[in-house]
């Protein structure tokens, strides 16, 4: 039986929609920061119900949580109240304008590159004939006339095989092709067909353009790994997003998720996800995805072909500018004064059909790839900057979670270098990376033994707040749906709320938390490529099709 919304919920909702306005223009006179009860004091409206927006806004525009000195939840939002969702005016124009030209260049690689070639092949061939009979013949049939005596009547056309290796039977037009690695995954008749890696060669691969839904999978499995409580640390750790990108994206979290932010006693900022926890087939159990570290991104590829395919295409516009560039001396002279029904490639529309239009082409089609390998060059300078980050992160965090103590740029590089075998590693490179994270985790840096070049970095911050997220999982404990032991009761004295909570610390402490179980595979280093975001999804599409 259908349940109706009742009038009081009705009326909520409305009241809700109707107050949105009233926080956001509260928002803007505090400059985007300011703690619940400042809002609530500008738009006069229940707790509860500013409340819920602002963890709305925290959804939809740019902004994040943080604790002040006293323990309080400040509500911190870009001055302009940015939403997250919005693209300037000019991206857009940029992003539609390079969408029709590409487009328009791939429309005419398909109408160009095959037909000019074949093209070619013909006329060099009847060019080489002429020329082998003297060069001069004004008479005989046509060209298609003799093709077919020579041939008993029939005009033989590529066999199956070049078909194949063109079209796959499985392939859905429209379906993207992410590179060589992307393609081994794949069943065989599913595979790309030629024209696809055509397209690669000129423009590259298919770039992954993961939904939202995709990207947040992975984090709420770790949600979950993590029973239910979070702190940006450990987004961080499973992510290497910068501190600060990482502050947003649980602000948003918080907001997507029904989330509650919590803080602990020694005032760190946890996020528990009660709603996350819910589960019909009792304790929650997931396994936790691979951190920052297992996740390096490939180096980007120029074509993401196989070295094979990208010869064939070359060959086969290498052929056509060749054959363009040379046939005002060789193919129209031959072909045109040999045979009378071709006489018309001697004129103006033969010089421009056979040598204007195809050498234009031909270079435009060489030239794209070579003019963006400046841009794979740089794309690829920031994934490897990303990857050393990564690896250190891995050691930061295993120093940091087993007291190991503190980190220096040596030790650091070396444990890149041997994590990132197959590349030398710059000094430098690793040295910006500790220090971008010790400014993001308000490091304790010193200088050591050897004075000032061997400075020495300890990250007491990490494990604080890995900390604070064990000692609210040990006492919500909702993976099991129940809360633990109270901690806090706002029915006590003052007296008895410090005894309580002096007596949860001494908990915490007999507890000897062992922090190195949030610490996954601290000593490998892995890879993950781009389309293993998307992949699942696009599995379901491709069994869905073929089904039909």
């Amino acid at each position: 039986m259908r349940h109706e919304p009742s009038d009081e919920t009705r009326v909520n909702a409305v009241t809700t929609a109707e107050a949105r306005p009233d926080v956001l223009k509260a928002l803007r006179s505090l400059g985007g920061r300011g703690t619940l009860g400042d809002v609530v004091s500008s738009v006069g409206l229940p707790r509860d119900q500013v409340e819920d927006i602002l963890k709305s806004l925290l959804e939809s525009h740019q902004g994040h949580l943080e604790v002040s000195e006293s323990g309080e939840l400040v509500y911190l939002f870009d001055r302009k109240l940015i939403r997250r969702d919005r693209v300037p005016t000019i991206q857009r124009l940029r992003s539609a304008a390079k969408k029709i030209l590409t487009s328009a260049f791939k429309g005419w690689i398909v109408a160009m590159l095959v037909v000019y070639f074949v093209v070619f092949v013909v006329l060099v061939i009847l060019a080489l004939v002429a020329m082998s009979r003297g060069g001069n013949r004004r008479s005989g049939g046509g060209v298609l006339g003799r093709s077919a005596g020579r041939h008993h009547g029939h005009f033989h056309f590529p066999s199956f095989w070049l078909w194949y290796y063109i079209w796959t039977p499985r392939w859905r037009l429209g379906s993207p092709y992410y590179g060589r690695r992307w393609e081994a995954t794949l069943e065989k008749d599913a595979r790309p067909p030629f024209y696809k890696k055509v397209f690669a060669f000129v423009f590259g691969p298919d770039r992954p353009e993961p939904t939202r839904k995709q990207l947040d999978r992975g984090t709420l499995r770790l949600i979950r790994a993590r029973k239910g409580a979070l702190t940006t640390a450990e987004l961080v750790e499973h992510t290497a997003m910068a501190l600060p990108d990482a502050e947003e994206e649980m602000g948003r979290l918080l907001g997507s998720y029904a989330g509650e932010p919590t803080v602990s006693r020694d005032g760190e900022l946890v996020y528990t996800f009660p709603e996350l926890m819910t589960s019909a087939h009792g304790a929650v159990k997931a396994r936790e995805p691979n951190p920052a570290w297992m996740r390096m991104e490939y180096p980007l590829e120029l074509t993401g072909n196989e070295k094979k395919h990208d010869a064939v295409i070359v060959g086969m516009n290498g052929f056509t500018l060749v054959a363009a560039a040379t046939a005002p001396g060789f193919i129209i002279p031959q072909v045109s004064s040999y045979y009378p029904s071709l006489a018309w490639l001697g004129g103006t529309a033969g010089f421009w059909g056979l040598v204007i239009i195809p050498v234009v082409f031909s270079v435009l089609f060489f030239s794209i790839p070579l003019l963006r390998v400046l841009g794979v060059r740089r794309e690829n300078r920031a994934r490897e900057a990303r990857n050393v980050r990564r690896q250190v992160l891995g050691l930061v965090y295993r120093e940091a979670l087993t007291g190991g103590g503190a980190v220096t740029v040596e030790a650091a590089t070396a444990h890149v270098q041997a994590r990132m075998k197959d590349r030398t590693v710059d000094p430098g490179a690793v040295e910006a990376a500790l220090h971008q994270l010790a400014a993001e985790f308000d490091a304790d840096v010193s200088a050591g033994e050897s004075g000032e070049g061997s400075l020495r970095f300890s990250f007491p911050a990490i494990r604080k707040q890995f900390l604070a997220s064990e000692t609210v999982r040990r006492r919500l404990k909702l993976e099991e749906g129940k809360i633990g032991k109270v901690v806090y009761s706002s029915a006590d004295s003052a007296e008895e709320a410090s005894e309580r909570d002096q007596a949860a610390f001494d908990r915490e402490l007999a507890a000897n938390v062992d922090l190195t179980a949030y610490l996954p595979s601290p000593d490998r280093a892995g890879f993950e490529d781009e389309f293993e975001i998307v992949a699942f999804e696009e599995e379901l599409k491709r069994r869905a099709a073929a089904k039909v």
